[in-house]
Parts: C-alpha cells; structure tokens; sequence
C-alpha cells in the first residue's frame, strides 16, 4: 500500500481552519528626526556657499608708456586712505564733481596710496565716471 503524506496545516484560528499560520512582517516607520537632520544641513550647506551680493563691472583703462600728444588737459589724483589729492591740493571726497568739471577734455591720472582700499577706488570711479569730457585713467 502507498503511504500518501498528509500535510498538517496549522489553523491559525479555531474560526478558520483553512489560514496558514504566516507570520506578518510588522514594517517599520521610517524615523523622521535623521530625515530632518540632512535637510538642515544641506540648507545650512546652500546658505552658505551660495552668495547673495550682486557683481557689477566698472571699465577703467590703466595708464600705457608712451609720448604722443594730446589736446586733454591732465589731472593727477592721489587717492589715499584718509584724503584725495588733486593736483597736489587737498580735496573732499563729496566736492570731486565740482573740482574735476570743466569744458574741456581732461584725463585724470589716479595713483593709490599705500593704504587706499579698492572700494574707495570703486567709489572714486563711480564718481568720475558722472562727469562729462573726463577719462579717469588708474596708474601704478
């Protein structure tokens, strides 16, 4: 006589004897607080590298060696951290429209001092750059 094998079945419950006794994977909740931690840090990363100032270009031409004529009338301007010269005389920084205006055509040579930083010479150029007939020219 064949022997037939008979699988036994576990009812899980007596209500249904037919349900396999099959553990159920419980899933797990996904924490939040790492999830907030690498948020944080890549918008203290993109705060941080990320600049918010705006560029602004301002053309100025530097002074080439050579002799030819002009008709231009020359200024020299020193511009040093605490005064600007003009032509040797002393000058206010809110008067350098009024000093440097006249009808004729005029280049003004600026030389910085040893301490003149590049945001006066910003602010100088942005100056000279509102009067009519002058071409500022920055020397060593």
């Amino acid at each position: 006589m064949l022997k037939t094998r008979q699988w036994l079945i576990k009812p899980r419950s007596r209500f249904s004897p037919m349900a396999l006794n099959v553990r159920r994977r419980r899933r797990r909740r996904l924490s939040m607080t790492s999830l907030i931690d690498v948020i944080f840090l890549l918008l203290l990363f993109f705060m941080l590298t990320s600049t918010f100032s705006k560029y602004g270009e301002i053309e100025f031409a530097t002074a080439a060696a050579g002799g030819a004529k002009t008709d231009r009338v020359i200024r020299f301007v020193k511009l040093e951290a605490d005064r600007i010269l003009v032509d040797g005389a002393l000058a206010a920084f809110e008067d350098m429209a009024t000093v440097m205006a006249t009808d004729k055509p005029q280049t003004a040579l600026i030389s910085l001092g040893q301490n003149a930083t590049s945001q006066q010479l910003i602010d100088l150029l942005s100056v000279l750059k509102g009067i009519d007939h002058l071409r500022p020219q920055v020397i060593g």
